[in-house]
């Protein structure tokens, strides 16, 4: 039995082992006792993460995969939506549930394979959940995850860049060609991890400090006196360093500074 590739779910199954043990084992182990995969397909992820000591959980919104996973996995009387001691299958839509509830607020680390039109919104539900997401690893396509990755000066670096690494200490780790998925993507991939930093809330309003760096860089080739105009700054602050410079010029450090800068000016 196989499982077919569905377009509209934006499925590539992997199909180099070696690549899917790389991915597995960008995961520390270190700091939680369970690992949520998204989108697991045909389980060629899972099987390198069940040797190890955390529990799995695998979620997975094809119905098809489900049924896949649980007759294809020696592990007996797995049944759907109901554990055993090492190993989960929960069959829905990752960016519907609570990962509080699921994993009764304990830390977790999240992987997986993730499907290109989804990912992104991965990204911010593991930011909206950082006080339970304590690590994360996963491939994207390329140019998502350098953006994820990427340092303040370069073209790609912006909303995503700042917000991830707000929290999460970012590391870029290998690059995965087409040929490795079937079917093939039209695009390279690329594989990062995440780890939370040791202290992930921020010395700002963080409300403030989303609205402030997504509307920097809803206008990125304007300087920020011009694209933070919305936040009615006075003549004086628009004259600051900070307000002549364009958005990817700024750290995520500075931008915290701005924020409090902005908020010490009563905005």
């Amino acid at each position: 039995m196989s499982v077919k590739a569905k377009k509209h779910l934006g499925q590539h199954f992997l199909t180099d082992e070696n690549i899917a043990k790389d991915i597995a084992d960008a995961l520390s182990g270190n700091g939680y006792d369970d690992v949520l995969e998204i989108g697991p397909g045909m389980g060629v992820l899972t099987k390198y993460l069940l040797p190890k000591k955390a529990k799995v959980t695998v979620m997975e919104l094809d119905r098809e995969s489900v049924v896949y996973l649980n007759d294809t996995f020696p592990i007996e009387n797995i049944k759907l939506d109901t554990s055993t001691e090492h190993f989960n299958i929960i069959e829905g839509d990752f960016l519907k549930k609570s990962i509080q509830n699921i994993f009764n607020k304990k830390q977790v680390a999240i992987i997986g394979n993730f499907p290109y039109n989804i990912s992104t919104q991965i990204v911010f539900k593991a930011i909206e959940n950082r006080e339970y997401v304590i690590e994360f690893a996963g491939m994207f396509q390329k140019e998502v995850a350098k953006r994820i990755a990427e340092k303040e000066g370069s073209k790609v670096y912006g909303i995503l860049s700042v917000l991830t690494q707000a929290f999460f200490d970012v590391e870029y780790l290998f690059t995965v060609p087409p040929t490795v998925f079937n079917p093939p993507p039209k695009v390279d991939s690329g594989v990062i991890r995440l780890v939370r930093k040791k202290d992930f809330s921020l010395p700002v309003d963080e409300k403030l400090f989303f609205r402030v760096v997504k509307a920097a860089f809803n206008q990125r080739r304007k300087m920020l006196r011009s694209s933070l105009k919305s936040f009615n700054l006075s003549d004086s602050l628009k004259e600051e360093s900070f307000f002549t410079k364009r958005p990817e010029q700024l750290s995520v450090n500075e931008f915290i500074e701005l924020t409090k800068k902005l908020a010490e000016n009563g905005i």
